[in-house]
């Protein structure tokens, strides 16, 4: 034995009877066992496969039951909407205050907590770069894109996009409040201008650029983001200084590290807006070039994309490092499917289609605990890996896009249909509570337990179920009118019951508490528009002018604690009596805050809703009617 020949160990002194050796050796070889299969059957074990195996070769695809892992988060992810809105801005605020917060889907698109993170420790996972399938798509899209005709596409619309007269209200009360939501959009933009110009977003206070790690090198963020945002607003000088700025300086060959999800709802999503309203084909050409690049996020054994993705020749992805086992976020694979269709309207190409097609069949086969779908999901194994549901960060969007995608098809997408209305069958029986006080809130399920929480980010879905109510089975159309109408109010008291008027990050229901945050580290508010955005559609599906007035509440709240010298920030405690700002004008403040704004003192006929849908960062998108031809030829009968 080795242990025999260690220096200053005598023979006698290591004397082992064989029952001994005989236990020492079970003992060993156990653990050995133990190792070895920990590293090729855990959930998402891919990472450490690749040790073992060589490039060339895939690992095989594991099918096994659901993965419960109750190990908590560094960072609270909750709260991270990786891709969720706005995770650059908790990370700044995790620097800047005590206690720290954290941030994220509307999972970064929205938690200071759902967008991506500054600071990334990914738990990278390296699929092969699929150079082949960019080349291909590529080639695909130059050979028939061509033939998506915009002069036909404006046809097949009910009505024109910007309304009669640009969707002015009659009466002069709501005239001059849309023309001050104007004035902060023009004061927002030029202090960008002035500051921040070709960077990502505006630091009003230091009067500097932000660039950020979520776009992978992409800058421009505000600019794209604001695109329709001007156009709609009739900001022409603002909107042709935008465009410009893409033809001239949007560069899509960068080489870094971005977000899939947020580059897809921000870029993929601005792109395509500014193309279908305005008819200028660089949007097309940028938007195509970029889609392109966000295909080898795909390459996974299941087709369920990775979060993160290098932007480069390279095309790998991998997973992000605080999500659980290496797993994706149903957020972020779950908000691709407006965007992607419509990459595949104007190339002519259905390998995007594909993708997200792939994505809906894998969720629609999947078990899913009492109806509901959980935040994480292995994109190795197709398992979900924790039971963590929210329709706030980190699940959100994906709803909404359930029944966007239905209302987006012309109603023809009965798979999302179907689908969307079960899910809120399980939400309504699992998560919608009533509070002691007489409040409808939804709370979030950790594997069967409730927690009492909702999170600004689950105000969006107000408006959510309200435009699904028209679609609802059979008698439950004023049902969802109802709940749609009393969730928006219990979003509302969250900003009434604050000193500011505005609305915390998050809001409890226990301890006593009633919409109002009980933690420090919930207290802030960084310019999230989720509130306001069901305010504008309850105001279109019910006329009732209380939506318009809580609007203006929000109007006046934002001038007098968020305005500062040089643009907007976000604040830290909305409970306090003096201002803390958080530095950061976020682009989604300009695309869809203020533009929700805009539109609910608009006529309902800018921007129609019988013609389009909002994607989850407020860019609209048309309604895809196949009996309307947009390749030129005679309309179909």
């Amino acid at each position: 034995m080795v242990l025999r020949k260690l220096p200053g160990v005598s023979a006698s002194g290591m004397g082992l009877r064989l029952s001994q050796k005989f236990v020492f050796l079970l003992f060993l070889s156990g653990l050995v066992t133990l190792c070895f299969g920990a590293l090729f059957f855990l959930p998402d074990s891919v990472r450490l496969k690749r040790i073992f195996l060589s490039k060339n070769e895939s690992p095989a695809v594991t099918v096994g039951s659901e993965n419960e892992l109750s190990k908590k988060v560094p960072g609270d992810p909750e709260h991270q909407r990786a891709g969720l809105k706005g995770a650059e801005a908790n990370l700044k605020l995790k620097v800047s205050r005590k206690p720290s917060v954290t941030h994220g889907a509307r999972t970064v698109e929205r938690s200071v907590g759902s967008r991506a993170q500054d600071e990334w420790s990914p738990a990278r996972a390296h699929e092969p770069a699929a150079r082949d399938e960019r080349v291909t798509a590529a080639a695909h899209n130059q050979e028939h894109s061509s033939s998506f005709n915009y002069e036909a596409f404006k046809k097949c619309l009910l009505k024109p996009p910007m309304g009669k007269d640009q969707g002015t209200p009659s009466d002069s009360g709501t005239l001059q409040r849309r023309e001050k939501v104007k004035e902060m959009m023009k004061f927002a933009w030029d202090n960008y201008k002035l500051y921040a110009w070709g960077k990502n977003e505006l630091r009003p206070l230091t009067r500097n650029g932000h660039i950020g790690n979520m776009f992978g090198g992409l800058r421009g963020a505000s600019i794209v983001d604001s695109l329709d945002t001007l156009y709609i607003m009739g900001l022409m000088e603002e909107y042709e200084e935008a465009k410009e700025w893409v033809q001239s300086n949007l560069d899509l060959n960068s080489n870094g590290e971005a977000s899939l999800f947020e580059v897809n709802i921000r870029y993929v999503g601005g792109l395509l807006s500014a193309f279908y309203l305005t008819g200028a084909e660089i949007f097309k050409q940028k938007v195509l070039e970029l889609g392109e690049k966000l295909l080898p996020a795909f390459n996974t054994p299941t087709g369920i994309p990775r979060g993160v993705i290098n932007l480069g020749s390279s095309g790998t992805s991998w997973s992000w490092g605080w999500a659980s086992a290496g797993s994706s976020i149903l957020a972020e694979f779950g908000t691709l499917h407006l965007e992607f269709v419509h990459l595949s309207e104007l190339s002519g190409n259905p390998v995007f289609t594909e993708k997200v097609m792939n994505i809906r069949k894998l969720l629609d086969k999947i078990e899913k605990p009492h109806g509901l779908y959980p935040n994480f999901l292995s994109p190795v194994s197709g398992n979900w890996v924790q039971h963590h549901v929210s329709i706030g960060g980190l699940g959100d969007s994906f709803y909404e896009y359930l029944i966007k995608s239905f209302l987006m098809s012309d109603k023809t997408d009965e798979e999302a249909k179907k689908m969307y209305y079960s899910a809120m069958e399980a939400i309504e029986m699992n998560l919608v509570q009533k509070s002691p006080g007489g409040l409808t809130y939804v709370a979030e399920w950790r594997g069967g337990i409730l927690d009492h929480k909702m999170g600004h980010l689950a105000c969006f879905c107000g408006g959510m179920i309200g435009i699904g109510a028209e679609d609802a089975p059979a008698g439950q159309k004023q049902h969802y009118l109802d709940l749609a109408g009393q969730i928006t109010h219990t979003c509302h008291e969250s900003y009434s019951r604050s000193a500011t008027k505005l609305g915390p990050e998050a809001f409890r229901f226990d301890g006593g508490a009633e919409a109002t945050a009980t933690r420090l580290s919930d207290r802030y508010y960084i310019l999230r528009p989720e509130v306001v955005e069901s305010y504008m559609y309850m105001w279109r599906l019910t006329h009732d002018p209380k939506y318009r007035e809580w609007g203006w509440e929000a109007v006046e709240a934002l001038e007098k604690h968020c305005r500062v010298d040089a643009g907007f920030s976000g604040i830290r405690d909305v409970y306090a009596s003096s201002d803390s700002h958080d530095n950061m004008q976020q682009s989604f403040f300009l695309s869809e805050t203020l533009k929700y704004l805009y539109l609910l003192f608009s006529d309902d006929d800018l921007l129609p809703l019988e013609d389009w849908v909002f994607n989850t960062e407020a860019h609209p998108l048309p309604i895809i009617r196949k009996a309307c031809s947009t390749d030129g030829q005679t309309p179909l009968e």
